[in-house]
């Protein structure tokens, strides 16, 4: 069993729609049957085997905890990709890195362990889960999300990455640029040409046709990892997202790595 360390992102600041139901100063602080969020994923990260160290960006004093021993914070940035390059810093490591948010208080052991150890099945550089709509609606009916109709199936993205920590400091820029279009797809697309933007907007586009067309223009490997827990890609960044992790997690059918009986329904 290989074992990797972590980076957890937490230092978002809670600007957006979410002030209107918690007025938290950061993200990851949003209270969830009275803990903050990015507790919920620290929890996840900790009980997994696979998971040796993790690293939380955060403000300063806003968090504590050690999750027996496994968990230190230090200071975020003030962006996504200066806080993944302080976390890996911080870890001093050369080898793959697991990069989490902290916005997934859904996520489960099991879902990460199962996402390690799928991306041990081929090699690459950046490894990203990925969930169908159908996996999705079972365990969630009626949650909306950001979806991509691939000629493989209908999918949406996770809030994890296995990440190779030398690619970080090499393709800086355009990791930095596919972030902040990460739930725009179609300018997503447009980093892969205009031909690939057509078969997109025909349905046409392959998962290993993106893989092999983002190592051919970027240099590195990236593949989709299909993974059958929605919980890991169930992100907080909406009022109705807050509404149904609220709902599941104060539910007393809730026991901490899955959706008790699979009757904890989101309308």
């Amino acid at each position: 069993m290989n074992q990797v360390d972590a980076v957890v992102l937490a230092g978002a600041r809670n600007t957006g729609r979410l002030r209107k139901m918690d007025n938290s100063f950061y993200e990851a602080s949003i209270e969830i049957a009275g803990r903050p969020m990015v507790y919920y994923v620290l929890d996840a990260l900790a009980a997994v085997p696979e998971v040796r160290h993790i690293v939380v960006t955060a403000p300063i004093g806003a968090f504590d905890g050690d999750w027996q021993g496994k968990v230190t914070f230090v200071p975020a940035t003030d962006s996504m990709i200066g806080n993944i390059r302080q976390g890996i810093r911080t870890l001093n490591t050369k080898e793959k890195v697991l990069v989490v948010t902290s916005d997934i208080p859904l996520l489960n052991p099991t879902a990460v362990s199962d996402f390690i150890q799928r991306c041990q099945e081929r090699e690459a550089d950046i490894y990203y889960p990925i969930i169908c709509r159908d996996v999705n609606d079972q365990e969630f009916p009626g949650v909306k999300r950001t979806y991509v109709r691939l000629r493989d199936g209908v999918f949406t993205g996770g809030n994890m990455a296995l990440i190779s920590s030398d690619i970080i400091e090499n393709c800086y820029t355009m990791i930095e640029y596919a972030i902040a279009m990460r739930k725009k797809p179609l300018q997503l697309s447009r980093l892969l040409g205009f031909k690939f933007i057509v078969k997109f907007l025909l349905n046409q586009l392959s998962i290993s046709e993106i893989e092999a067309r983002v190592e051919d223009i970027l240099c590195f490997r990236g593949v989709g990892v299909v993974s059958p827990y929605p919980q890991v890609g169930i992100d907080v960044d909406k009022p109705s997202d807050l509404e149904l992790v609220r709902q599941v997690l104060e539910s007393p059918d809730y026991h901490g790595d899955f959706v008790g009986g699979h009757d904890i329904r989101y309308h």
